[in-house]
This record gives structure tokens, sequence and C-alpha cells, in this order.
């Protein structure tokens, strides 16, 4: 799998964050870079338990062993605050979603503290 390109404040969110201050800016730049790899490989739409093994490998293999502090910094620590970023993204109008789309499609999808640090510890 090839890294992504990490550009940090292409566009910095302002609107989002005036009504969702919990995440950092950066996590938002992150997870549109994970939709768009995730629907180009797809050729499409992905659902919200796709798009979450894309935000997992894509993390660990831009960020490797700091991934968890990394994301933990931006604010994101669990699959559920990935479907907030999401869904805040969706709200102001910068990715579409289908009907059957729901932020309960992050919940459950993995463990934050055993996908981002369990495959480093010694």
């Amino acid at each position: 799998m090839e890294l992504p390109e990490i550009r940090y404040e292409t566009d910095n969110f302002a609107d989002i964050l005036a009504k969702d201050d919990r995440f950092d800016s950066r996590a938002y730049d992150f997870v549109l870079r994970v939709i768009a790899e995730a629907s180009d490989d797809a050729k499409g739409h992905v659902t919200g338990m796709e798009l979450l093994d894309y935000f997992r490998d894509l993390a660990l293999d831009a960020y490797g062993p700091l991934a968890y502090t990394v994301l933990a910094d931006w604010g994101v620590r669990s699959c559920e605050d990935v479907g907030a970023i999401v869904f805040n993204l969706y709200d102001s109008k910068r990715i579409a979603k289908t009907d059957s789309d729901s932020p309960a499609d992050f919940i459950g999808g993995f463990d934050f503290r055993t996908e981002f640090l369990g495959p480093y510890k010694p």
C-alpha cells in the first residue's frame, strides 16, 4: 500500500470547528484523504467499516508507532470519533453519503489501543 501524501492545513475547516471543536483540523484533512483513497480503490462508495479499515492502515503506514499518539493529539481516540468527523464533513458539504449511511456504522469498529499500539509491543 502506498503511503498517503500528507499536506497539513490545506483547508482550515473553520466552519466545522466553529460548530464542533473536538477534533484538530489535521484530523479532518487526514480523514478526507482516507475517504479519497478508499473511494478510489473501491471505485465508489465505501461502508463505514471499510473506511475504518483504510483509516487504520493509512494511519499505521503514515505514522507507524506514533499513530496512536498523533491521533490522540488530534482528538481522535475511537472509531466513533472517525464517524463523527465523517459526518461533520458531510454536514459541511465536503463529502456525500447514501441514505443508508449513519454514524452508527462506526460503532464497534476496533479498539484504538489494540490496533495502533499492539503491533509495536515488544
